[in-house]
């Protein structure tokens, strides 16, 4: 059997936070806010993974209203999808994620977010692809007001392989 999961996180910035995706903590003058870490991409990938595996949201498994999730990392709730994933017997196919980001440039630092996710899901580099994307100066991406990302999951039912 095959799932295919889609997800889309924002985070707004601010003053006095560590800008922090795909678990590295990249150089800026804000960071993203938020409960947790607030890293717009691990939640992406997190929360597509559980919407392919048709159990909820990220809010759901991991609420903000939850004290022991205050300031986690949030590569901590990607590795909470991976168990769900092992759990049901599924294993990540791919994944295709997409970071909007007026300011920092990402290039410098997709390879590292591959790594790490990769890490974390078991998987290897070639399954994880992250690119970014500017938004040209419209919206709340162009006026550097947040960062938001999207993640699409392909998962395949272990014995099926």
């Amino acid at each position: 059997m095959i799932r295919i999961g889609h997800s889309t996180d924002i985070h707004q910035l601010v003053e006095g936070r560590k800008l922090i995706l795909g678990g590295v903590e990249i150089e800026h003058s804000k960071g993203l806010l938020g409960h947790s870490d607030a890293d717009v991409l691990c939640h992406a990938v997190t929360e597509a993974i559980i919407g392919a595996l048709a159990k909820g949201d990220i809010g759901t498994h991991f609420p903000d209203t939850d004290p022991k999730y205050k300031g986690v990392d949030s590569r901590i709730l990607l590795r909470g999808a991976k168990e769900m994933l092992d759990e049901a017997g599924y294993v990540l196919g791919n994944l295709d994620a997409t970071i909007y980001a007026e300011r920092p440039k990402m290039r410098p630092h997709i390879d590292a977010m591959r790594a790490n996710i990769a890490a974390d899901l078991g998987a290897t580099m070639e399954q994880v692809n992250i690119k970014a994307t500017r938004g040209e100066k419209l919206g709340f991406v162009g006026r550097e007001e947040g960062i938001a990302s999207e993640c699409v999951v392909l998962l395949f039912k272990k014995n099926a392989l």
